[in-house]
């Protein structure tokens, strides 16, 4: 598949989502539950944060690195809100294991957990190994899905006890779908992508965001595969909220030509932050177990990428579900099992 079979085969429907979908205000009533938002400081996980607020959630955790900036976020959340008391704020930082690890461990003793809405992200140009991957690798997936790992067990037990089924929503994007990822033909796809010899150019670094979204989603869609709802205890699915404007940006800087350039047409294709998150609310929290290793965009279960879709991309799902899930083995011998 060419390049140019990708651009033409992917950007009408983007275009289509941007200019003539709208998402809708979420209204699915969250009377007595608790949720999860990683990223809630900032941007599209922020307001998803205040979406949960507005429908009544018991209790809605705001999990963010920085403590200092989450207490920021939930101030604003009360005064718009008029709800206090509801908010919390848990210190998560995705490149540190102990960390995710400690903040798992904390939500094993919530009275119950409802939803778990995985949004933190990044999108950093500059190529940089931490905690054993590129940066970008080790926060968009491994950190991830190893927070989602550990968190499995306690939505699972939760179900069980209360008699409800939990979803665990994963933020991922429709770059997805804009990306050859000629990374697949190697022998190790995320040994390629840590490779600073082959992967630190510039133009190797541009597609890095949107080939950690087609990671996520390969993953999550085997994960669902090997293990259906009534096994895990909860529902899995992906959510892209389309172009909006949030954080993700924010390494271009904001002078210069290219950011000056990016900023325009930002104006005239992105959707607000508020409707962007409204789509992951809806996600989490508007849709039943037929969502469970689905695409949800526009509200609506949706189509993924050709690549992914193909029998090609069957096999390269298993492959970095393979290798990824030796990874997490690696920071936590035996965490697999909690799939079962």
């Amino acid at each position: 598949m060419s390049v140019f079979d990708i651009l033409f085969g992917a950007m009408p429907t983007m275009l289509y989502s941007q200019f003539f979908r709208y998402p809708q205000i979420p209204q699915t009533d969250c009377l007595g539950k608790t949720i999860i938002v990683t990223g809630a400081n900032t941007g599209l996980g922020k307001e998803a944060a205040r979406h949960f607020v507005r429908l009544g959630a018991s209790k809605v955790i705001i999990a963010c690195r920085s403590v200092a900036k989450g207490e920021e976020a939930k101030r604003d959340i009360e005064a718009t809100t008029r709800r206090t008391g509801v908010l919390e704020v848990w210190p998560l930082d995705l490149v540190d294991y102990d960390s995710v690890e400690a903040f798992a461990t904390r939500a094993e003793g919530l009275e119950r957990l409802d939803v778990v809405l995985e949004n933190a992200g990044v999108n950093t140009q500059k190529f940089t190994i931490v905690a054993g991957n590129e940066m970008n690798v080790t926060v968009n997936v491994v950190g991830t899905f190893l927070l989602a790992l550990l968190l499995i067990p306690k939505l699972r037990s939760d179900s069980r006890k209360y008699g409800f089924t939990p979803t665990l929503t994963m933020v991922t994007s429709e770059l997805h779908a804009f990306v050859p990822f000629n990374e697949r033909k190697e022998p190790g796809i995320f040994t390629r992508l840590n490779d600073e010899t082959k992967s630190a150019s510039a133009s190797a670094m541009a597609s890095r965001y949107p080939v950690t979204k087609l990671l996520e989603i390969f993953a999550l869609r085997e994960i669902a595969r090997e293990h259906p709802v009534k096994q895990l205890g909860c529902t899995l699915n992906l959510v892209n909220p389309g172009w909006c404007h949030s954080e993700l940006a924010r390494e271009l800087g904001d002078s210069g030509f290219a950011a000056a350039a990016f900023g325009v047409v930002m104006k005239i294709m992105c959707r607000t932050t508020d409707a962007g998150s409204r789509t992951l609310v809806d996600a989490a929290i508007s849709h039943g177990t037929e969502t469970h290793g689905q695409y949800i965009s526009d509200q609506r279960v949706a189509k993924v990428s050709p690549l992914v879709a193909s029998p090609e991309g069957l096999d390269v799902q298993k492959r970095v579900w393979h290798e990824l899930s030796e990874k997490l083995e690696g920071i936590q011998p035996g965490i697999l099992k909690n799939l079962d």
